[in-house]
């Protein structure tokens, strides 16, 4: 008799949906924000983009945190453990908090020497802009690595919608912001930064109050769980979310650092870079759910300990997404004209963004969703070691080492690191590939520990 299925269709969709949409939500602000500060100038666009590469990265860390949070959580839940799962809820918050406030406090007083040394070469409008836009994002950190932490907790019991209804409120003062703060206040680069600082401090506040008052919530965040650190819970969520901070930080660090090789072409290779990037996010919103869902399906199986479900489900997953990011890169090749004339780009711009746009999207149909969604999969059964180091070493090796050699040292800007992208995707399908098809990945699934 074929055994019961840990999770039914109908609760997979119920999970994914307001991911996507989350998702969606999420990349339409990143559009909102470029778009708007476009009519200030190139300079404004550029400098918002170069801070965002940082932003990211923070994000990334912040994000990594959760993960591990939400694995552990998952797992708890998984194996019946209702009050450790609340434990490692808390644990993650307080763990979040700690991380936000230092990272913040390390970026506003370094602020400037950052973006010097990473971005040194730039035009002093461009760095003028990036400052502002830093200093005011710097500040809304705090507040989003503990909405990451509230979010996360959300999906591991689920409950995605919670999140995806805060979300919602997030970005709909966002819009709202940038709209007012740019073309009626005509605040400049800093009227897409202060709607980003007050959206996350609210999304902040809601989420929390929402973890806290829910009772129902199998993961409910107690004050007992959050005003101690436990050392044994908080190693668990560490043991997922410090290699995966590393393995994220290294990424968008590289991100970053190509980026910078791409500015020594000029605003042109720069804005183009950034447009792009936007774009290329439309086609990678059902990718970005699929992975934080694999965390919660994948996390809860092997917490129950049933490994051929965590495969099973590993497999129809990952066969989802290819389905529904081939539709969706489909649909940006075949509008991309009409989703370039959103910003007000120069036609030098305009020609070097649209090629991007279709290498990144052509070559993600077949490559994306098991170079990042796939990861997750493994992650979730605790083997984080080997997705750290598959990823930074693709990294250094393909994206960094063939960007220079295209970019600078063959002068192909931006095109060049572009094409160091597609080989950097195509090593880290193969590890992945390999990895979860030879079955080693199982050798990591250890229960995690409760005291």
């Amino acid at each position: 008799m074929e055994k019961e299925r840990l999770f039914t269709n109908r609760q997979l969709i119920r999970l994914l949906w307001p991911l996507v949409i989350e998702q969606a939500l999420a990349i339409l602000v990143g559009m909102s924000d470029t778009v708007m500060v476009s009519s200030v100038g190139e300079a404004a666009i550029s400098g918002v983009s170069l801070v965002d590469m940082i932003n990211n990265l923070i994000i990334n860390i912040f994000a990594a945190l959760a993960t591990g949070g939400a694995v552990v959580t998952s797992q708890f839940l998984g194996a019946r453990k209702p009050e450790q799962a609340s434990r490692s809820a808390g644990q993650l918050v307080t763990l979040s908090a700690l991380l936000g406030v230092a990272v913040a406090a390390f970026c506003l007083l370094l602020r400037a020497p950052m973006l010097r040394l990473f971005f040194g070469s730039i035009d002093d409008s461009v760095m003028h802009e990036a400052l502002i836009y830093f200093t005011i994002t710097g500040l809304s950190y705090p507040f989003l690595a503990l909405y990451n932490a509230g979010a996360a907790i959300f999906r591991s019991t689920g409950n995605s919608a919670v999140s995806m209804k805060v979300s919602v409120f997030m970005n709909l003062i966002n819009i709202g912001g940038n709209a007012l703060c740019v073309h009626v206040l005509r605040m400049g680069t800093a009227g897409v930064a202060v709607p980003t600082l007050v959206s996350r401090a609210l999304g902040a506040v809601i989420i929390l109050y929402l973890a806290a008052a829910h009772h129902d919530n199998p993961a409910r965040v107690t004050w007992d769980g959050v005003r101690h650190l436990q050392p044994t819970m908080a190693r668990n969520i560490l043991y997922i979310g410090i290699p995966s901070a590393m393995e994220n930080s290294l990424f968008q660090l590289g991100r970053v650092v190509v980026v910078s090789m791409i500015s020594i072409f000029g605003t042109v290779h720069i804005s183009a870079n950034a447009v792009a990037n936007n774009l290329d996010n439309v086609g990678c919103i059902v990718g970005q759910a699929m992975g934080l869902a694999m965390i919660t399906v994948v996390g809860r199986c092997v917490g129950a300990g049933d490994l051929q479900q965590a495969s099973y489900f590993t497999k129809k997953l990952m066969l989802w997404d290819y389905i529904a990011q081939g539709a969706t890169n489909a649909l940006v090749l075949i509008f991309l004209p009409q989703l370039l004339s959103l910003y007000t780009l120069s036609d030098e711009t305009r020609q070097l963004a649209w090629l991007l746009v279709m290498i990144h999207a052509g070559c993600g149909i077949l490559l994306w969703p098991s170079g990042f969604v796939l990861p997750n999969a493994l992650r979730a059964a605790n083997d984080v070691k080997f997705t750290m180091m598959t990823s930074i070493l693709s990294m250094m090796i393909w994206r960094l080492g063939f960007s220079y050699v295209l970019c600078v040292q063959m002068g192909m800007g931006a095109v060049g690191v572009w094409i160091a992208m597609v080989v950097d995707w195509v090593c880290r399908v193969t590890c992945f590939v390999v990895r979860f098809v030879s079955g080693a990945w199982k050798k990591r699934c250890t229960p995690v520990r409760t005291a």
